[in-house]
């Protein structure tokens, strides 16, 4: 199975934060992408196993949108 995951860059922290979005508890973070990579892997390993009946209902990723909004 292939997910798609949503990765931002936090200068507080100086980290890379990745999320999978519509899967519960598929966030970590990491200060270098290849350990971002493996560590989005490996807690989503885990939360596939807590919903391993449900894999049939997952999100599919569509797409990206940006927003513009005026401040």
């Amino acid at each position: 199975m292939t997910f798609t995951a949503y990765v931002e860059w936090d200068p507080e922290t100086k980290l890379y934060v990745g999320i999978v979005p519509g899967i519960t508890g598929a966030h970590t973070q990491a200060a270098t992408l290849d350990e971002l990579h493996n560590n989005l892997k490996e807690v989503l390993g885990l939360c596939l196993e807590e919903i391993k009946d449900l894999k049939s209902d997952l999100p599919q990723f569509v797409g990206l949108q940006q927003i513009e909004v005026s401040v």
